[in-house]
């Protein structure tokens, strides 16, 4: 039998596997499904439908399942999937989806949600992600496997974020930002690949090289846009990962691709400097 405390209100119409653990002051609502081994630890709101799957842990005052913030939301029947051995921690809230949307919001397994991150509706974030303490995902955005946001990230409604890649600290993220790449800044722009990230993914030296040449050919710092000549150039590379990153900027974009950082292309004058 699940372990459910006293003063939790659980509808009759949820499905709890034997070995979950309900704290206290938990409300989980009809139509919700929580796989084997999860805890809700205490005050935490789970409505429905909802799967959330199974050894997740939910810390008080996440709120999970709840109607998405959509004006043309009318009530129509969505849903939220969580995967399995996520961190969900304080004030988190995800939502579900919309029927304009898949009708679906979803999070992979693996993954470390922080105090205060949002999940928007119909969003579509993989597995092994971390979102840090106040990162903001709009409506439709997808959020690829292994990539990181940083604290008090904004990322607008259906910008894609490629797998691996690192969203530094407080940048608003406006546009597509490709795999295994790192962005910064307010209006953020590219500055580099994600060299640490792919080294704890334990991404081979080779690829991470050929990673490198294929961002600068890419997006060299005379150019504002994807240089397609590089494209070229890249793809006789001929790497699996070089190839991912070719795959995603030539799919389907509402937003376009992020730029990169052109500082440095500029020659500053002393009032520049000075400014």
């Amino acid at each position: 039998m699940p372990d459910v405390h006293p003063t939790a209100v659980v509808h009759p119409s949820a499905q709890l596997e034997d070995d979950v653990s309900i704290g206290p002051y938990c409300v989980v609502g009809p139509q919700v499904m929580i796989g084997a081994g999860s805890q809700l630890l205490s005050h935490v709101v789970v409505e429905g439908p909802t799967h959330l799957g199974a050894h997740n842990v939910v810390h008080p005052f996440a709120v999970l399942g709840s109607d998405p913030q959509h004006r043309g939301y009318a009530g129509e029947p969505t849903r939220l999937v969580i995967g399995d051995h996520n961190v969900i921690r304080e004030h988190v809230t995800i939502h579900r989806g919309t029927a304009v949307g898949a009708s679906v919001t979803v999070v992979g397994s693996h993954c470390l949600l922080m105090v205060g991150s949002h999940v928007a509706h119909d969003a579509m974030v993989g597995s092994h992600v971390t979102l840090t303490n106040g990162t903001l995902l709009g409506g439709h955005v997808e959020f690829g496997d292994w990539a990181v946001a940083a604290g008090h990230v904004a990322v607008a409604p259906f910008t894609r974020i490629g797998e691996s890649a690192f969203l530094a600290g407080n940048a608003m993220v406006e546009r597509d930002v490709p795999p295994f790449m790192m962005a910064a800044g307010d209006r953020a722009t590219l500055r580099a690949i994600n060299r640490v990230g792919l080294e704890r993914r334990e991404v081979p030296a080779s690829s991470v090289t050929n990673l490198r040449a294929a961002f600068h050919a890419l997006f060299p710092l005379d150019r504002c846009g994807i240089a397609h000549q590089g494209m070229e150039a890249a793809e006789m590379e001929k790497d699996p990962f070089v190839c991912l990153l070719l795959q995603f900027l030539r799919a389907t974009s509402h937003q376009g691709v992020m730029p990169r950082n052109r500082s440095r292309s500029r020659t500053q004058t002393p009032t520049e400097m000075r400014t």
